[in-house]
């Protein structure tokens, strides 16, 4: 994704034309960065090989899982519903691991049915829970059990998940204690040790304490786990100043760590895999001036991307044409909807903009569409992929009829 001839375009595809032939706003993807993407994290860690699954909540597109599926990866769900979309997208039931605080027992059930790789407990409930599935059914459950490292991901507090006053996981008491009770089961067939500590983690400290406190706990746990799943929470550069993780260094330790320990390492990526190859274009529709800023009033709002609103994460914003002539007033990039939150950017010496003109937001592959809603009634937009100068429709415009 980049200009051509000061036009942005999506691989061959100009967001221009797009615009004109589709309306606004759209959610668009590159192919090829999704391709590059995979292929750059597998080569990242291909000194042990690990199972990457995809992380679905990040992007539930089915037309996009499939082409995930294609570029050999499995799935990570926490739903019934992303189950069923990583099935109907081909993904192979021995790649799937279902995640989770909160599972019914009819998504446990469910799961047993098509007998995924891995169900990642969080409670000695969720045992029971499964036991007496599993006992009704006359089948063994392999499980992994989700520790609660205690690891401070230095990451935006809304996105943690790895400190002991956050809901995922078990302490090393509560881990060991429950891998000793599994042990006894009939139905039961413990098989890995799972954590995952927050997302967008851009420093490699985190992950390098985590490690040693997954060596202790299996030490004491005096248990071979065949499979260790190490989450996801890969940060992604969502503006020119951020930092990146260090997979390089990262995967060195990891190998250092799977000296001691002969299992099978699991990722569940998904903002790293997805994030950047989305965009989402839009029309300005006026341009209200104020004395202090300029509020650039545009065509999608908070319903379609969320992530400003939910968490204040900012998404870079830049032009479809770009013409060079700065404006001297500050903008702020707002949607329409009747919340003040409903705003994505403060920008200064932004380009000068008009009314009607094009923008960009980039970086939106990652809970962009997964995270949007109908809120104000307002119909969903349509999801394209690009590859190379093809368009695909992924996903058809919400037509107000249907909310209706």
């Amino acid at each position: 994704m980049k200009y051509l001839n000061k036009s942005f375009s999506i691989e061959r595809v100009k967001a221009k034309y797009l615009a004109k032939k589709f309306g606004t706003p759209i959610y668009c993807y590159s192919y090829e960065k999704l391709k590059t993407n995979i292929i750059s994290f597998k080569n990242n860690f291909k000194s042990f090989n690990p199972l990457i699954c995809f992380s679905v909540k990040s992007n539930t597109n089915v037309n996009l899982l499939r082409e995930i599926k294609k570029l050999g990866c499995g799935a990570d769900i926490v739903s019934i519903g992303e189950l069923m979309k990583a099935l109907k997208a081909g993904v192979n039931t021995k790649k799937i691991v279902f995640s989770g605080v909160g599972k019914t027992t009819k998504e446990l059930s469910y799961a047993i049915n098509k007998n995924i790789l891995l169900i990642n407990v969080e409670s000695k409930s969720e045992v029971v829970e499964i036991e007496k599935i599993a006992k009704s059914k006359k089948k063994i459950v392999n499980i992994g059990i989700r520790l609660n490292p205690n690891t401070d991901a230095k990451t935006i507090n809304k996105i943690s998940t790895g400190k002991k006053e956050d809901k995922f996981g078990l302490t090393e008491k509560s881990f060991i204690a429950l891998a000793k009770y599994t042990i006894n089961s009939k139905y039961i067939n413990l098989k890995c040790l799972s954590v995952h500590i927050g997302s967008q983690i851009v420093n490699n400290l985190p992950y390098e304490k985590m490690l040693k406190v997954i060596d202790r706990v299996i030490k004491k746990s005096n248990h071979k786990f065949e499979f260790v799943d190490l989450g996801g929470g890969f940060g992604i550069s969502y503006h020119n100043k951020s930092k990146k993780l260090n997979f390089k260094k990262y995967s060195i330790s990891i190998s250092s760590f799977l000296k001691n320990h002969n299992s099978k390492i699991i990722f569940e990526p998904g903002r790293s895999i997805i994030g950047n190859t989305g965009v989402l274009i839009s029309k300005i529709i006026y341009i209200k001036k104020t004395k202090s800023k300029d509020f650039i009033i545009l065509d999608s709002a908070m319903n379609d991307l969320m992530r400003p609103a939910l968490y204040g994460s900012n998404h870079k914003i830049i032009p479809v044409i770009k013409k060079g002539v700065s404006s001297k007033k500050i903008y702020e990039f707002v949607g329409p909807i009747c919340e003040s939150t409903d705003k994505f950017l403060t920008s200064k010496n932004f380009q000068k903009l008009k009314e009607k003109d094009l923008i960009i937001i980039c970086d939106v592959g990652a809970y962009g569409m997964s995270l949007s809603s109908n809120y104000n009634v307002r119909p969903s937009p349509i999801e394209i992929l690009v590859k190379g100068s093809k368009i695909n429709i992924i996903k058809k415009r919400q037509k107000l009829i249907d909310l209706i």
